[in-house]
């Protein structure tokens, strides 16, 4: 369970905030192999690799209109309407998000110009092995077709049976992106590159993956745009003693499922919001499907009890989390420190 760090000195935040060493070994080399396989070799190659580290016999690369049909009569009537809510609230966001060109004169007879056109081309990378992340393909589809990409493929590991998550192959469709190609991992990565015979380089790489894809999207960001090399998961969560203890402990939680490298911290000036915050994780992780994967990331996470909120955002601006929630009386004027 998360550790609890009552009133550190400042002088103690830089070891509390310090992220674990990741170890490289021979991951460089082996991402290096498999990318050259998939350069040389194209299709068969990308099968070949799917069946030694997936152990799946994949025939076609492609998920065809079959599996789409018989995936949503697999998902609930309760998860599409959370999915249909899900995409409806990411869209209201992301529509507002347009650049519009704009134009100046800067002086005499000068004129400068930003003009704003979506990637033509993009391959969009959801984990799907231990966890179809059908939320990823929400957060990175929407946008990409609000922006108008005129090509979005997404590659996706498939399971033990040859096929994809249901759960994804149903938000795809919902969404109006029917190109998946049946391929994870460093090999996924490189058909996007590269290209193989039947499927087409993309412009630009999106999307998270274990530590062999984050190697794989940086030897290939030579040849091809990628979005960043994603580390673990990382939720910080900033709260004051007018929080729900149970919201925060379910924020948590759906970070910790993530892997169990996953980072965890929650700030907070109030030490019954702490206690109570435990007692929530407690009962929560034992309703989880992946409770073991989340208690592994629990136990690496820390509470961290400071005297105000001041302080919390100094650490908060310390660490630099990927993720950020605010529970306060005053979230916006926090946003605006």
């Amino acid at each position: 369970m998360m550790e609890i760090v009552e009133y550190p000195g400042r002088s103690r935040w830089e070891k509390i905030c310090a992220r674990p060493a990741l170890m490289q070994g021979e991951r460089e080399a082996v991402v290096r192999e498999i990318i050259r396989e998939v350069k040389c070799g194209g299709d068969a190659a990308l099968k070949a690799l799917t069946l030694k580290y997936d152990g799946v016999k994949i025939d076609n690369l492609r998920v065809r209109q079959g599996e789409f049909n018989q995936a949503a009569s697999l998902v609930s009537g309760e998860l599409k309407e959370a999915i249909g809510i899900a995409a409806s609230n990411i869209g209201k966001f992301h529509s507002l998000q347009g650049y519009s060109d704009i134009c100046t004169e800067t002086s005499k007879g000068f004129v400068c110009k930003r003009v704003s056109r979506p990637v033509r081309r993009v391959g969009l990378y959801i984990p799907g092995g231990s966890a179809p992340l059908f939320s990823t393909l929400l957060m990175l589809g929407m946008p990409a077709k609000i922006a108008g990409c005129k090509e979005i493929t997404i590659f996706t590991p498939p399971g033990r049976d040859g096929g994809i998550s249901p759960e994804i192959l149903y938000t795809a469709e919902f969404i109006g992106l029917k190109k998946i190609i049946k391929a994870g991992g460093v090999q996924a990565i490189a058909a996007m590159a590269y290209g193989t015979e039947t499927i087409s380089r993309v412009d630009k790489i999106f999307g998270p993956g274990n530590g062999f894809v984050t190697e794989a999207k940086l030897q290939v960001s030579r040849d091809v745009d990628i979005d960043m090399p994603a580390g673990p998961s990382e939720l910080m969560v900033i709260a004051d003693d007018s929080a729900n203890c149970r919201f925060i402990a379910a924020d948590l939680l759906s970070q910790a499922e993530h892997g169990p490298d996953s980072q965890l911290f929650l700030l907070t000036s109030s030490k019954n919001i702490a206690l109570g915050v435990l007692e929530e994780l407690t009962n929560q992780l034992q309703r989880l499907p992946r409770c073991e994967v989340a208690s592994k990331a629990l136990a690496n996470g820390k509470i961290v009890i400071l005297e105000e909120i001041d302080e919390m955002i100094d650490f908060a601006n310390l660490y630099g989390a990927e993720h950020l929630m605010l529970s306060v009386r005053d979230a916006e004027e926090t946003v605006d420190k």
